[in-house]
């Protein structure tokens, strides 16, 4: 089956009929609004749709989604632009659809530990209001202050916090679906168990806004832990703060979080938030952010201080321990803020890699060596302690890996080694339109051939989120 849905301008009587659907003011079409929606986070590129709308109920989402099915005008869903696989570009042009005023969350549910939420929620704002009712929702991605809940669920998201509590799908219980047809349905049920047939809920969940548009979500919580400490590691050699990490769960501790950053990437985020809570001494190639949460202080600190024995034997130097709230918020700001500060010093292009975590200190050495191979510079940070590591690249004169051949085949030499060590090409920022090429990689072509069968069974004109993940063909 060919993908039906193409590049396209949109029509008077498509717009109008919009504007009839989710009010004048909600569809906008001027030069301001297209740019803006234009781009997410992905490297620097840009496609203009013909139109953004933004409705606020189900029904309006349905009514959309009939009509574009009808006309096989593409759709393009949005949520708070902060993706880094090309996910919610409109490459095709017609519709951007966004979710912002899908803001509401609409009932924590104490008694089950349950949260029921629109999906153009803060990602952070979520996890505050349950915080204040004593419960937890760990998936924390570093954008978490401007993601939305509805990308994390289309990208299926993890964060610092996966490393002990899993990410997005874990925490997934039911969604509300609108299909590309306009039919409207619940995928699952609000329980802790359910083997009633397949578990549709798991197949939307990271499937990139190809196959649905989320319009609610029912999310499981815990209890919020009392405690957390943190501490910062510093290394001379960067394979050896890799190794530790492996050493860490061998010796039986699980960290809720543990970063590695290097060393030029925290220089560079170091000096745009102008903080000197970190050591950036030149003898200094990475650190180590571990941070241990529960109920009992003094096994915390007991974790704390046997981890820290452990890291001598692979040379860490000095370890400084987070005293208080305010040097622990200072250390997870940098952390934070690590992909804005290098993406703005010139290293664009982002790659998301994952290998099993004992592999990290072969995927870090093969990284340098393919940037001494291709010619660029790269600095790695990222969730050491799931194997996911960010690979920032920075080409004197490649700025974008898309469409780009030379820098296609340095990403592809990439992806083969990561295959090799026995990892895969995206770890929780997805495949999107900049990774699509490298499918084939980790897949056969049986696997791609039944992802196709999934999506032309839920989108049959192909309208939706057309040509991410893999084409039709």
């Amino acid at each position: 089956m060919k993908a039906i849905a193409t590049p396209q301008v949109l029509t008077l009587k498509d717009l109008e009929t919009l504007k009839q659907i989710v009010g004048e003011q909600y569809v906008f079409a001027d030069e301001e609004a297209l740019n803006h929606y234009g781009h997410d986070e992905t490297e620097h590129l840009l496609f203009l749709p013909n139109a953004v709308v933004k409705p606020g109920t189900t029904e309006e989402v349905s009514a959309i989604l009939k009509y574009c099915n009808e006309y096989k005008i593409p759709v393009t869903p949005r949520g708070g632009g902060t993706g880094l696989s090309g996910g919610a570009l409109p490459q095709l042009g017609g519709v951007l659809l966004s979710t912002e005023r899908f803001n509401k969350i609409l009932e924590i549910d104490e008694r089950n530990l349950q949260v029921t939420t629109e999906p153009g929620v803060i990602t952070e704002v979520l996890q505050n209001s349950v915080k204040e009712r004593g419960l937890f929702y760990p998936p924390d991605p570093s954008s978490k202050g401007s993601c939305f809940i509805g990308g994390n669920i289309a990208e299926n998201s993890g964060g610092p916090k996966a490393v002990k509590y899993g990410v997005v799908k874990d925490y997934v219980l039911n969604l509300e679906v609108v299909l590309p047809t306009g039919e409207i349905i619940w995928t699952g049920s609000n329980v802790l168990k359910n083997s009633t047939g397949y578990n549709l809920t798991q197949l939307v969940v990271g499937s990139e806004g190809t196959l649905g548009i989320v319009t609610k979500i029912v999310l499981k919580l815990i209890p919020l832990p009392k405690y957390d400490l943190l501490m910062l590691v510093p290394f001379s050699n960067l394979e050896k703060a890799s190794e530790a990490v492996s050493a860490i769960f061998r010796a039986g501790f699980t960290p809720s979080a543990l970063e590695l950053v290097e060393i030029d990437a925290l220089k560079i985020v170091s000096k745009m938030v102008d903080s000197h809570a970190v050591p950036v001494n030149d003898d200094i190639a990475a650190h180590l952010v571990i941070e241990v949460d529960g109920n009992n202080i003094d096994v915390l600190m007991s974790e704390m201080e046997a981890i820290s024995e452990l890291l001598m034997q692979y040379d860490a130097g000095e370890v400084f321990f987070a005293d208080d709230a305010n040097q622990k918020a200072e250390l997870w700001k940098l952390r934070r803020r690590v992909a804005e500060a290098v993406k703005s010093s010139g290293y664009t292009i982002e790659e998301d890699t994952v290998v099993p975590r004992a592999e990290l200190p072969k995927l870090i050495k093969g990284v340098k060596e393919l940037g001494k191979q291709y010619g660029f510079h790269a600095v790695c940070y990222g969730h050491a302690g799931d194997g996911n590591l960010h690979i920032r690249i920075n080409h004197p004169t490649i700025k974008n890996s898309h469409g780009n051949e030379e820098m296609t085949n340095a990403l592809k030499a990439l992806f083969n080694l990561v295959k090799s060590l026995g990892g895969t090409i995206s770890g929780e920022h997805g495949i999107g339109l900049i990774q699509k090429p490298y499918m084939d990689i980790v897949f056969k072509e049986a696997n791609l051939r039944l992802m196709r069968s999934i999506k032309q069974s839920f989108d049959p004109n192909n309208i939706l989120n057309a040509g991410k993940i893999f084409d039709l063909n």
